[in-house]
């Protein structure tokens, strides 16, 4: 929590000031009782209490001293809050290493139904597209808020040769830059690979592309590392290049992940899904600071009444 006005918290002093003489004040009376008092007349003198109940009210009043001070001073707290825009683009690698069957049936036709869930569950006023990649990287379905044409087009995505992850890159940033130029919403790369980058543009350029444009590039390393593809009757190693990915996110100030199988899959596209579609503002909260006094301030004069049939 920050403060629009810290210097009105000096007034925290005097309730402070205030908490010592009520302290004074009932240790005073009680020992004066006491000492002046006859034995036979103590009990009159120095009746009972009715324990906590007397200082109840005092110190509700206090504490609301206490929270008014400090809304004097304009508090400001980070509150999360659902983004109204912004555009997400949906990077899929389709070499054919995605037909690896480490995740059942096999990564492509999973990765296709976690990422189709993901663009559904996305605020519908987002502009998400899609941008498939193998030896080139290919906008195949334009961002923009019909959400169906994105879905529709992941459908419809097929196998190819090698793996352009920084080509995927540079071309969601070129379909990035098409949404309102002058006021463009923020935006998001979520890239999923299950390999390293073998042809096209080097991954440090694309993640240097990708900074300077503010565009957050979140990865997602994708299969075991003991995947395997058939190519012309032998069986292949295809393990994801986590380094690569770990650093193109880093780079971008985007967030790293790892899937082995369906459900951890389906769970990072849940984790991008709530933190694409919130963001943290900082929000002055004064009044409701000042409501809170206000009640506790009521709860004091109400204890008192009810109980001692005075005010505080």
């Amino acid at each position: 929590m920050r403060f629009e006005q810290p210097l009105w918290l000096w007034l925290l002093v005097l309730v402070v000031a205030l908490v010592a003489a009520y302290l004074i004040a009932q240790r005073r009376r009680t020992k004066y009782a006491v000492r002046f008092a006859t034995l036979p007349m103590l009990e009159k003198v120095a009746p009972v209490r009715p324990g906590w109940r007397r200082h109840a009210p005092a110190a509700a009043f206090l504490a609301a001293l206490t929270v008014l001070t400090i809304a004097i001073a304009r508090p400001v707290a980070d509150i999360r809050v659902p983004r109204e825009r912004a555009t997400v683009l949906v990077a899929m690698d389709v070499s054919n290493s995605m037909a690896a069957t480490d995740v059942a049936p096999n990564r492509f036709e999973t990765a296709k139904q976690a990422a189709i869930e993901f663009v559904r569950d996305l605020p519908e006023k987002f502009n998400v597209g899609l941008v498939s990649f193998a030896r080139t990287a290919t906008v195949v379905s334009a961002p923009s808020t019909n959400h169906q044409a994105t879905v529709d087009a992941i459908n419809s995505l097929q196998l190819r040769d090698s793996t352009a992850i920084g080509d995927a890159v540079l071309t969601s940033l070129q379909a990035v830059r098409s949404i309102d130029p002058d006021d463009p919403p923020p935006s998001r790369i979520v890239l999923l690979s299950d390999g390293g980058n073998t042809a096209g543009s080097p991954v440090d350029e694309a993640a240097e592309a990708a900074a300077q444009a503010g565009v957050p590039v979140s990865t997602i390393a994708y299969g075991t590392p003991e995947g395997t593809v058939n190519l012309e009757g032998r069986d292949v190693p295809v393990p994801a290049d986590t380094e690569a990915l770990k650093g193109l996110a880093d780079a971008t100030s985007g967030s790293f992940y790892e899937a082995e199988n369906d459900e951890q899959l389906r769970d990072v596209y849940s984790d991008l899904q709530s933190s694409i579609g919130w963001t943290t503002e900082p929000r002055e909260i004064t009044n409701l600071v000042a409501g809170i006094a206000l009640a506790a301030a009521l709860l004091a004069a109400l204890a008192s009444l009810l109980w001692f049939s005075r005010l505080p």
